[in-house]
Formats: C-alpha cells, sequence, structure tokens
C-alpha cells in the first residue's frame, strides 16, 4: 500500500485530495499547521501530523514522523487579493514564505530518500493565474509562478533518479477559502483609486459560470501521482482546462 503526505490538509483542496486518495486504499498523511482529527473521518491509513511550511523545524519533524512516503504533495498556500500599492512588503514576503519558500523547503526536505530509493512522485499545486495573467493578483500570481519554475527545473535534476515532478493547475475555486484567507490581509482594503476598478473586477468574475471543484483538482493531483505518462502541467477544473488550451 502506497503512501502520499499532503500539505495544507485543514480545508479546500488539501482535505479534499485526502479523502481521494483514502478512497482509494491509499495510507494518507495529512499535515496541518494546527492537527484537526475531526475534518476527516476516522481510518486506520490516516495519519494527521502537525507541520508549518514556513518552520525549518516543523519540517524536519514532520519527515521524521512521516517516516518513507511515495508521493508528496504540495498542497499549503495562502491567498492574497489586492492592487500593489495596497500590498505591505509585510504581506508580499509571508505570502512567498508560504507559497513559494515552503514549497521549496518540504520539497528539499523528502528530496532524498526518494532519490536513494530511485522512486518517488512530487506533485505541486499552483493556479492557472500564472497561464492568464488577472488584475489584483500580482504578488500572489509571482509566488504561484516561481513554483511553476522551480518545478519544471526540479524534474529535469530528478528524472536521472526516476522521480517525477509535477504540477496542478486549479482555476477559480469560489468553494475553497481563497477568499477568506485574501480577506484576512486587506486590512484597510483597496486603495482609494482602485476601487471602482476593483468593483467591475468581481463583477465580471461573479458573471462566470465555469470555475473549479476541489474534487476537480484531487482528480488531476491522483492523475500526476499514479500516471507516468501524465504532462508536466495538468489543469484543474473547467475554467482552468479552457485557459491552458488557450495559453
Amino acid at each position: 500500500m502506497k503512501t502520499v503526505l499532503i500539505t495544507g490538509c485543514s480545508s479546500g483542496f488539501g482535505l479534499e485530495i485526502a479523502r481521494y486518495f483514502l478512497d482509494r486504499d491509499w495510507k494518507v498523511i495529512a499535515t496541518m499547521r494546527t492537527p484537526r482529527e475531526d475534518v476527516l473521518l476516522r481510518s486506520e491509513h490516516l495519519r494527521v501530523i502537525a507541520l508549518d511550511v514556513t518552520d525549518p523545524e516543523s519540517i524536519r519533524k514532520a519527515v521524521e514522523t512521516a517516516g518513507p512516503i511515495d508521493v508528496l504533495v504540495n498542497n499549503a498556500g495562502i491567498g492574497m487579493l489586492n492592487a500593489l500599492e495596497g500590498t505591505p512588503m509585510e504581506t508580499t514576503r509571508e505570502i512567498f514564505q508560504t507559497n513559494t519558500l515552503g514549497t521549496i523547503a518540504t520539497t528539499q526536505a523528502f528530496v532524498p530518500q526518494f532519490r536513494e530509493r530511485q522512486s518517488g512522485v512530487v506533485v505541486n499545486v499552483t493556479s492557472t493565474v500564472t497561464l492568464r495573467s488577472l488584475p489584483l493578483l500580482s504578488v500572489y500570481t509571482a509566488s504561484k509562478a516561481a513554483v511553476n519554475a522551480f518545478t519544471e527545473s526540479l524534474a529535469l535534476e530528478l528524472e536521472p533518479f526516476n522521480v517525477r515532478v509535477r504540477l496542478v493547475l486549479p482555476g477559480r475555486a469560489p468553494d475553497t477559502r481563497f477568499g477568506e484567507n485574501a480577506q484576512t490581509r486587506m486590512q484597510h482594503g483597496f486603495p482609494e483609486p482602485y476601487a471602482g476598478f476593483a468593483q467591475r473586477i468581481f463583477e465580471g468574475w461573479a458573471e462566470s459560470t465555469e470555475i473549479t471543484r476541489s474534487v476537480d483538482v484531487a482528480e488531476a493531483v491522483w492523475q500526476a501521482a499514479t500516471d507516468p505518462s501524465s504532462p508536466m502541467r495538468i489543469p484543474a477544473g473547467a475554467d482552468a482546462v479552457r485557459w491552458a488550451g488557450e495559453a
């Protein structure tokens, strides 16, 4: 029985990915900054452990606690939505610390066991905003685009060791906590000159009928983890598939 470790499992994509793999008889290590046993049904194949991807000691302990794994899914991330002028550099650093450096650090910690065994898969969850630029998401997009570049380069250096590295790119997912997370970093709202522009953008997004469901992302991650012939970039969700086709 294979084992997958998934970061950011307290809600949204990570929670659904954990459920998806459990339903297919995998051992699942679901990680969260603050572990909660109540978000997933109890299973002899499930372990919930603490992991803060911004904390080196937390990463070290998670690697030690997890033991050997077959697949690492880097899903942990935080949202950000604002004009650049309304984004303090402290917030920008926070976004990159989790979305970009957290992904790199967690991957770096697990790669040695994959290389030594000559087997393993790394799946990094980013976003289709890296394929089609949207306003008010400049910092968030940059944090995810960096992961895309990191992933594609890493894939080349791990290929000689029979380790696969893949990207999953979700679209807009209203059923996740992205908006809630983003709002916590918008204490002062949009800068006044951008208020009308932002309102028009939101109205346009509200009219869109194509969205990404959490299960779409879980299915894409499953493909990346289990299909050696899967492409480097796998769009997840109706809107993501369309955007990827147009990119």
